[in-house]
């Protein structure tokens, strides 16, 4: 049967091997001003999302035993130091990336002299995590998914991976749901991020991309629905500032 999906990087139509390709050019080219950018874009509130995030992480963490947790897509290595700095005893993190760029950037933060020992940085896709069956007690993916070239084959690896009883959990953008927040967002995202790409990051086509990814990634029932048909059960989701963002979650039996 001949493979008819479909892979689209923002709005153009591409080949999965060219997505991937441009998707890892648009980090190497925002890695520099990728935090500075966060704050402004989302005027400071992704550390918020973030810390609901991390909250979610540490709920799941028993001090009797070893926890391996991975991040991916972890760009500069936010999420992982967050969890570290409120709870750094026998956890083990590896940090994901595709890109190379981001990776050296999470390498170079501060936090990492405290808990390099538990630390391990992979350059590799969601697709492809390079990791036993049935090893790892927790993973998360934030504003990485959606750059995936396929998510179906990203979250069926996510499960694969994952110790059985372990948890996946999902903060991506989404669909705003609340009727006053959803016309100024979009008129925010279409006309003004691009805007301040251009301005701040000196890149106005990486942020029209990114914009866009958003655009095209699934509604949320449509992805909580993918997470449910890659073996995950107790699939749900918890939208923030209205449906801005969204944290899903799944469990693997």
């Amino acid at each position: 049967m001949a493979n008819n999906k479909k892979y689209f990087f923002g709005h153009t139509e591409v080949s999965k091997q060219d997505k991937v390709k441009k998707v890892n050019d648009v980090f190497t080219s925002v890695a520099k001003r990728y935090d500075i950018m966060n704050d402004i874009l989302s005027f400071g509130t992704h550390r918020l999302w973030k810390e609901i995030l991390v909250s979610s992480i540490t709920n799941l963490i028993s001090t009797r035993k070893e926890f391996n947790y991975v991040d991916l897509a972890c760009g500069t290595g936010d999420i992982g130091y967050r969890l570290l700095d409120r709870k750094s005893k026998n956890i083990n993190v590896l940090m994901m990336d595709i890109n190379e760029t981001m990776l050296e950037h999470a390498k170079k933060r501060k936090e990492y002299k405290n808990y390099k020992k538990n630390i391990n940085f992979v350059a590799s896709d969601a697709e492809n995590i390079p990791l036993a069956s049935n090893s790892i007690d927790c993973i998360t993916i934030a504003f990485g998914i959606r750059n995936v070239a396929s998510i179906e084959n990203a979250l069926i690896e996510i499960n694969r991976v994952l110790k059985r009883g372990g948890k996946f959990l999902c903060l991506e953008f989404s669909h705003v749901e609340m009727s006053l927040v959803k016309k100024f967002y979009a008129s925010y995202s279409k006309n003004i991020i691009p805007k301040i790409g251009n301005v701040v990051a000196k890149d106005r086509k990486s942020y029209k991309y990114l914009v866009e990814s958003i655009e095209k990634f699934p509604k949320q029932d449509e992805f909580a629905d993918l997470i449910t048909k890659s073996g995950f059960i107790s699939s749900k989701y918890r939208n923030l500032s209205g449906g801005i963002a969204c944290i899903h979650s799944g469990w693997k039996i």
